[in-house]
């Protein structure tokens, strides 16, 4: 392991079966990270293991699968000095028609298995006097979106949390960023596309308030995993609660 990833020890990542999740684990193994890659998808997370990465199905949403799932990887790993919060759900709906169901479904997610994942966590790593902990956002928590309330509120839910988290774990030598992509080739992107594909997204929507993606592309699942390889590296040690936009300018950085 190179001298950057010195503190990374054992990286958990969950939402690791696919896209994000699955480029995350790919990248930090290549570098020499021992990953827990964590996914409900059990056939396809097996896919994705290899001699650094270590499958553990899960669902994050129950409410005791956070604190068991951390004992058991750090009593079968090693220490968790890494938590990559990738795992999210994205039900669109207006406001009008978005359902009880929708609505908690995607906290649960969303927002609620990242708190407890990180609270899983955090007592370990500040005992330890190292960790970084990584929410994967969106630009969608920080821009209104017709169609996507639940999900962006959830999104800036978590982010806040996780901000609020950085300055609490700052002084035992944790650190908390946050890594927010734009429109990234998914199978959770591509679920949104008409028959015009991802031209809509990249030339922007007007009648539905969207602007275009400036660099005139579709980010790749890779492009977020180095944002994060970055963060968890030793070079950004002296970065913490901070949202990295990684859209292609997207949002203006409104």
């Amino acid at each position: 392991m190179g001298t950057d990833l010195d503190n990374a020890g054992v990286a958990l990542v969950t939402g690791a079966a696919r896209g994000i999740g699955a480029a995350v684990s790919r990248v930090l193994a290549e570098n020499g990270v021992v990953v827990a890659a964590v996914d409900m998808r059990a056939e396809e997370l097996a896919d994705t293991a290899g001699p650094h990465v270590h499958a553990y199905p899960a669902d994050v949403a129950a409410a005791d699968a956070a604190d068991d799932l951390v004992a058991r990887v750090e009593r079968e790993l090693g220490p968790v000095n890494t938590l990559v919060n990738v795992a999210g759900i994205l039900r669109p709906g207006l406001v009008t028609d978005i359902s009880d169901e929708d609505w908690t479904a995607t906290f649960a997610v969303n927002t609620t298995a990242v708190f407890r994942l990180c609270r899983a966590v955090a007592g370990r790593m500040s005992a330890r006097g190292k960790g970084n902990i990584v929410l994967i956002g969106s630009n969608a928590a920080g821009v209104p979106r017709r169609g996507m309330a639940a999900y962006a509120a959830a999104k800036a839910a978590s982010t806040m949390f996780v901000r609020c988290l950085g300055l609490e774990l700052a002084e035992h030598g944790v650190r908390c960023n946050i890594v927010s992509p734009g429109s990234t080739d998914t199978d959770m992107q591509r679920a949104l596309w008409d028959e015009d594909g991802a031209r809509r997204v990249i030339e922007g929507v007007p009648e539905e308030y969207r602007v275009g993606i400036p660099l005139g592309r579709l980010a790749e699942p890779v492009d977020i995993a180095e944002a994060v390889l970055f963060l968890v590296s030793d070079r950004a040690r002296h970065i913490t609660m901070h949202d990295l936009y990684v859209d292609g300018g997207a949002t203006l950085r409104a």
